[in-house]
């Protein structure tokens, strides 16, 4: 006689796989790096700081 075999085990076991085959892509697809992410808002400060330079006041005292 064959052994008896848990079938929910295996596809549970199937799906895992599956999902952490699909993390890995997804971290290939979207990850950055910590100096990617880094550069992207000294960037953004650097053109934030660069527009509030050229803003213009009027005098009425509204910001």
């Amino acid at each position: 006689m064959a052994d008896v075999v848990n079938l929910n085990r295996f596809r549970k076991m199937r799906q895992k796989e599956e999902r952490e085959k699909n993390a890995e892509e997804n971290r290939v697809r979207f990850g950055r790096t910590k100096a990617e992410k880094l550069r992207d808002r000294q960037e953004a400060e650097r053109r934030q700081a660069e527009l509030d330079g050229k803003k213009v006041e009027d005098g009425t005292g509204d910001p």
